[in-house]
Parts: C-alpha cells; structure tokens; sequence
C-alpha cells in the first residue's frame, strides 16, 4: 500500500535529483520545519508545522512541495500547503500524489498540471517576473550564523522584504512585527547583507554607512550590540561623551552609527548631527519608530529630514492605529507584518491570562470624616483616572499593592507600572512592607531618577540566574525596550492611555523562557478594555508621549524640549498645583472590598473560557469520566483515584501539568480533583480548607473519640499539603505520626479493618461537599 513517504522517495526525489537542484545556489530542504509549536504546560509543544520540501535559489525562498500517497488526489494536500506558502511567503506551491504535479501560483491565484519540476533559476526568475542585479547581490550574501543559528522564518521573510524594498529603491520601508521577535537581530541581517554586498546609495565601491537611532539608552544596550556583535569592528556610538573623548570632533571612522535621538542633538546651541554632511549616512534604521520619531512637530523627525537621502528603515511593534497613524503616514504600507497571535501560535511567544481587579474604592466621594492632608477637594466625585495624578489616598495604595502580592507568586519577576516616579517610589514602600521575602533588594524603583543604580538593578532583573531583584517599580521607564524573558507578571496600577500602549507594556511578558506556560496581567484600572479591538492582531508596542522630566515643562509632550539625563526619558511627575492628598476615616478605610475576575484570550486576542483557554494552553482531557458523578466515584477511593492519575499521566497530563492547570487557574489552596471539575465540567473550585469544614456533622457524630481525633488529624494533613495525604500509600506514614506506631493506632483505633474504614469513608465525605 503507498504511502507518502513512498511518494517521495520513489517520485519526488528522483525528480529532483537534477543538475540544477543539486548545486548552489540551488537548495532542496527535505522536512523543512519552521515553527516551534504552540506553548503547552509543563514544558511541552504543540504540532510544529512544516512542509515536505521546501525549495530555494539564491537564499530565497522559491517554492513548497506537499507529498501525497499514490492513491490520493494530486490537490489533496493543496490548502494545505497554500497556507504554509502564505506564512513563509512563497509564490509557488506544488502538490503531488507521485504521478502528477498540480503548481499553483499564490500571486495569481491560478494552478495547473504540469509534467515536472521547474529548473530553480527559472523559478527564480518567475518569482520575481523583472531582473534587478541589486536584488540579487543582496540575496546571494549569506546569513550570518555565527552565533550558532540563523533567521527564524518570519525574520527571513522581514529581513527578504526590506532587502527588496531597498533593491526597488524604495526610501522608506517599515516592518512590523510583535515584541520579543527579534527586531534588533533582523535589523543586523539586513545590515549584514548591505555590508557584505557594498551598498551604497551612490553606487560607489565602499561599506555603505548605517545610522541606528533609537529613542532611550536601554535600547542601545547590551542586547542590541550583541545582536550586532559581528560587525563589532565596524561601530561606534554618536554621543556627547564619545565627542567629548574626541576633543569635540563627531566619530566618522565607522561604518555603522549607534544614537539615541537626545544624544545625536546633544545639549549646545548647534546638534552634533548637523556636524555630518547630508549625504553621510546610506541607511537610517528608526528602533521603535512609532515612538514620535514620525511626528512632523519632532525634533526628532528633524533628524530624519537632515539625513532625507538616506533610507530609512523603521521597526515598530505596533499595528496601524489612530495613536501612531502619522508613524504609517511617514514611512508608508509595512512591508511585512508579524503579530502577537502568530507568535503565540508558532510558540515563538508566551500565552497570558489578565485578573481585572475592581474595589469599593475605584471612586471617592469626599465626606466631612475623612481628613484633607493636602490641597482642595476640587470634584464632587474623583474617579479611577484621578488617583496618583489628582488625587492621592495611601490607605488606597497600601490595600491594592496588599491584593497584588496576594495574586502573584512572590517569588516570580514582576513589573509594577505606576502612575509616575513619586508612586513608583510608593508602591515599592508598600511591597516592602507587606513581602514575605526578607531580602532588601527584593523590589527596587527603576525610572530616571534612580540613574545608574536603577540601571544595574535592571540588568540584575533582566539576568535570568539571578532572582534579586523580583519586583519592579516604574511608571514609563520600562513599557518598551527591556528584554527580560523570565517576567512572569505585569501589573498596571495605573490607566494606560491607548490601545497601542496596552499592546507594548504586555510585550514585556510575551518572551520565551524554560518552565514559563503563561504570564499574568494584573489589571486595577480597567484597561483589559483595549482588549476590544475589531482590528486585533496582538502586536505589543506603544505610542507613548514623551516629556522632560522637570515639573515646569509638564505642558509639553512634543519632544522638543533637551532632557536633564539623556536616554533615560520618564514621564513627568507632578504638577505644579498641590495634588490632593486625603486620610479616609477608620470606618472607611476598613469597608474597602475588592473583586478579582480573571479572564483569559486566545491566540486572535479573543476572549474565551477558562475551558478553552485551558485546552489551547494543556490539549483536552481524556474522556476517563462521563459525568462529574462519575469524576467524584472514581476520586473517593485512593485506589481507583490512583488509577485514574496514572491514566492520564499516561495521556499526557502527569502531576506537574495537573499542578500547572492547578495554578493557571488560581486553585493552589484546591483539591486536583476541583481543578478536574472545572476543567471537565465548569465547576466552581473548593479550596481543601472549605472541603474539610463542611463534612456533614452526621459522619463525626458516628465516630469514637479516638476516631474522631484521627479523622481531624488527617483532615489538617490535607489542607495543609493536599490529595497526597489521601494515598493508600501514605496511610502507614500518617499512624506513625500521629501515634509513633502502627501498634499503638491499633491500640487506640481498635482494629486495622477499622482504621481504614474510617479513612475511606472520609474520603467519601470530604468529596460529597459542594456549594
């Protein structure tokens, strides 16, 4: 009986085995995988896709081939095979069952039979349809690998779309793609490539010259030269301390340039840049472009109009929306686009529930007990927006930074977002008041004014062997930029201003990292609203206004004022006029309430059912139970429930994935059998100490006293450690405590027969409990 793997090796190879597939630069790749797989809990992965062949010429992508078995349609895997064109942006897709050959061109949406495989230079050539000799040269460098690895295939496919944006003379190119993907290291590719080829914009025989403008020193970092770390011979930064180290003379003996926008203006009369002939620079790549660099009020958009000859190519995270519409105006259509939800799905990227948290407290309404601090009362009534801007309320503060560690793991890294640097420096008072850990440095501030030493502890974050600092503090310092791969949650305690800004602060979360299944966002401000884009495509960056941190330029937002500390941009922190600062009476203070409600979003941004999120995140549960009846008969009894345990390690859900689903679903203090009833049949969960009160008072009102006092003594285990205490297994261990011996439990216990009695009927209790 045929097979697929009959169809390629007896059809499809021999086919190929041609003079023109066997030599460069021609490549056949044969089981071309080309994501990682959705993440799934407890370290595992989705299918990952990949196609049969994938076919290239002069290092670009040119072709798929989907096999199927002799007996099978030739189109049979045709749709297929179109959607992983689509994703790797191929033009041709073949579809074979061995006897025939089925092409379909993606650009023109036509397919045909044909009698073979085209020759790849003439493959090539109809990809394309014109020659471009620069095109060419450009494609034929090869990537650089010397890190170990080269492109994922989205960062091909960006890294391809600007080279041939370039080689059509386009001056202005934009790719979009979500954060945690790897701009910064497409960015260098593209470099690479010009590098090595000698562009120029003139035509001339030389390295062409790069200017990489970011907005913020963070994001000419440590990551960004790493990235760059094989050109390391050829760069130099383009700042006030490099010119002063050069006797006030700008650096020209590179080829490519790193500066942030505030150093290249600098701070005298005359910016550095104008120092550069016009002409200087052959590219300018724009880092996190949407961030005002577009703005036709700028400074900043100054230096892009000096350098107008030069390309410029600029990265954003953000998908085109009101907030950044001038950013697409300036540099036009993407030329590709990469988002959250394609990254969640390729399992380049992390998946994440939000808890809303709302209080009695989310307005005030000042009355005659409670006591003015500070200011006036100006409003009848100050809402959400007001507090830590208008008005401050520390008993407030104290009460959610008291629900947000309760939420959280507190060994986990978390980043707290304020309202400005003055709350930064409150809330990290607060966590240190009510931490359980005992280290000083456990949550540190990081905004502007902490300088150098908010620096370093951010690079002690950022480290992933180290779990000092845990938590930090900021207002607008870390939405954008930081690369730290292990943050497991991201709380805003305070409103966030666009869409835009919603979708980059989450981006701090979304990054990869070993035994992470998920992240957290914790919302008080109700900004889970930002959620509700018809439009949604995931992708994390943010329009955020940037102002200079001293108090008397709290009007502007434009950019144009020169910062106090370049490159650690933070928002400005109070007004001039007296904030009002208020004590509430004890009364109220002690009739502050909350109420969490955690919601979780699929890979489209959609939201959906623990249920479904659950079985995206953990696949579906074995049909091990029809009905929760049966779920409670199979659980009462330690040796059916150990039965059914191992069964479902068997079917992948062994005890760490059960303790994850577990945690995902804020059930540390339940039973896994709570978690199995949620899961299967949308059951609330118990926690063990509720299952333990309420047994019906019948069953203890049957017992001796002695058994009475063993029964509680078990009951205290499980609360305290969970199912395990229930095990058969574990029976001899619990007699011993208790009572030294199993001689002496006998003793006081009259019979063996007896002991587990009584410890099967509680089991059979303690899981008839419900609400």
């Amino acid at each position: 009986m045929s097979t697929e793997a009959d169809t390629r090796a007896f059809y499809v190879d021999p086919r190929l085995d041609t003079p023109g597939w066997k030599s460069l630069p021609a490549r056949v790749y044969r089981e071309f995988y080309f994501t990682d797989g959705r993440k799934q809990a407890g370290g595992q992965r989705g299918k990952r896709k990949f196609v049969d062949y994938l076919l290239a010429y002069n290092n670009k992508k040119i072709g798929i081939i989907e096999a199927k078995k002799e007996t099978d349609h030739v189109t049979k895997g045709l749709e297929q095979a179109k959607a992983y064109a689509e994703a790797l942006s191929v033009k041709f897709v073949y579809s074979t069952n061995g006897k025939e050959i089925y092409e379909f061109n993606m650009q023109t949406g036509r397919g045909e039979i044909i009698h073979t495989f085209p020759e790849p230079k003439d493959l090539y050539d109809r990809t394309f349809g014109e020659e471009n000799d620069l095109r060419d040269r450009l494609l034929s460098v090869p990537f650089d690998r010397s890190a170990g690895y080269g492109p994922r295939y989205y960062q091909e496919n960006a890294i391809d779309a600007a080279l041939e944006a370039i080689a059509k003379g386009k001056q202005r190119i934009l790719l979009t793609l979500a954060t945690g993907t790897g701009k910064t290291y497409i960015a260098f590719q593209i470099v690479w490539k010009l590098y090595n080829a000698k562009w120029n914009r003139r035509g001339d025989d030389r390295r062409p010259r790069v200017l990489y403008l970011a907005d913020r020193n963070i994001l000419i970092g440590s990551q960004t030269m790493r990235d760059f770390n094989p050109l390391e011979e050829h760069y130099t930064k383009v700042d006030g301390a490099e010119i002063r180290k050069r006797g006030g003379v700008i650096p020209t003996n590179a080829n490519i340039f790193f500066a942030i926008y505030q150093g290249i203006i600098g701070n005298t009369s005359k910016p550095y840049y104008l120092d550069y002939p016009k002409d200087f620079f052959d590219l300018v790549i724009v880092d996190e472009c949407h961030r005002g660099s577009a703005k036709d009020e700028s400074q900043w958009r100054e230096v892009l109009n000096y350098f107008s000859e030069a390309v410029h190519l600029g990265l954003t995270a953000t998908p085109k929306r009101k907030d950044n519409v001038d950013t697409y105006e300036y540099f036009g259509k993407p030329e590709y686009t990469y988002s959250l939800k394609e990254g969640i799905n390729d399992g380049f990227l992390t998946p994440f529930k939000v808890k809303r948290i709302s209080t009695t407290l989310d307005e005030y309404r000042y009355t005659s007990d409670d006591e003015v601090l500070a200011g006036e009362v100006e409003k009848e009534v100050y809402e959400k927006s007001d507090f830590n801007t208008n008005i401050h309320i520390r008993q407030r503060e104290d009460y959610l930074v008291r629900i947000m560690l309760d939420n959280i793991d507190q060994k986990e890294k978390t980043i707290v977002f304020c309202a400005n640097q003055n709350h930064a420096l409150l809330v990290r008072d607060l966590i240190d008041k009510y931490k359980t850990s005992g280290d000083p440095n456990y949550c540190v501030r990081v905004t502007s004014d902490e300088g150098e030493i908010g620096d370093q502890n951010l690079r002690d974050f950022q480290d992933n062997e180290k779990t000092i600092p845990t938590i930090l503090t900021t207002s607008q310092k870390l939405s954008t930029g930081v690369d730290a791969r292990n943050v497991r949650n991201i709380v805003l305690m305070r409103p966030v201003n666009s869409m835009i800004e919603f979708k980059q602060i989450i981006g701090r979360g979304t990054r990869i990292y070993e035994g992470k299944d998920f992240f957290t966002i914790i919302d008080f401000y109700g900004n889970v609203k930002h959620f509700s884009d018809p439009e949604w495509d995931g992708d994390p960056e943010a329009d955020i206004q940037i102002r200079d941190t001293k108090p008397e330029d709290k009007g502007d937002n434009t950019g144009l004022k020169r910062p106090r500390d370049p490159g650690t941009i933070d928002i400005v922190d109070e007004p001039l006029k007296e904030k009002l600062a208020i004590r509430l009476s004890d009364g109220k203070e002690r009739k502050i309430q909350h109420m969490v409600e955690t919601l979780y979003f699929d890979k489209e941004g959609n939201p959906v059912s623990a249920q479904q999120f659950l079985e995206n995140l953990f696949g579906a549960l074995p049909d091990f139970f029809k009905d929760e009846e049966r779920l409670r008969m199979l659980w009462s009894n330690p040796a059916t429930r150990a039965r059914l345990l191992r069964e479902l390690s068997l079917r992948g859900f062994d005890a760490d994935k059960l303790k994850s689903m577990q945690k995902l679903i804020d059930a540390e203090n339940s039973d896994i059998y709570d978690v199995l009833r949620y899961v299967a049949f949308a059951k609330e969960t118990l926690t063990r100490e509720f299952r333990a009160g309420h047994i019906n008072s019948k069953f203890f009102g049957e017992l001796s006293e002695d058994e009475e006092g063993f029964v509680r003594f078990v009951l205290n285990k499980y609360e305290q450690t969970g199912v395990d205490e229930l095990s058969e297994q574990n029976l001899a261990n619990l007699l011993h405590i208790k009572y030294g011996s199993s001689h002496d439990a006998v003793k006081r216990l009259r019979s063996v027969n007896n002991i587990r009695r009584r410890f099967l009927e509680l089991q059979e209790k303690l899981y008839e409990v419900s609400k």
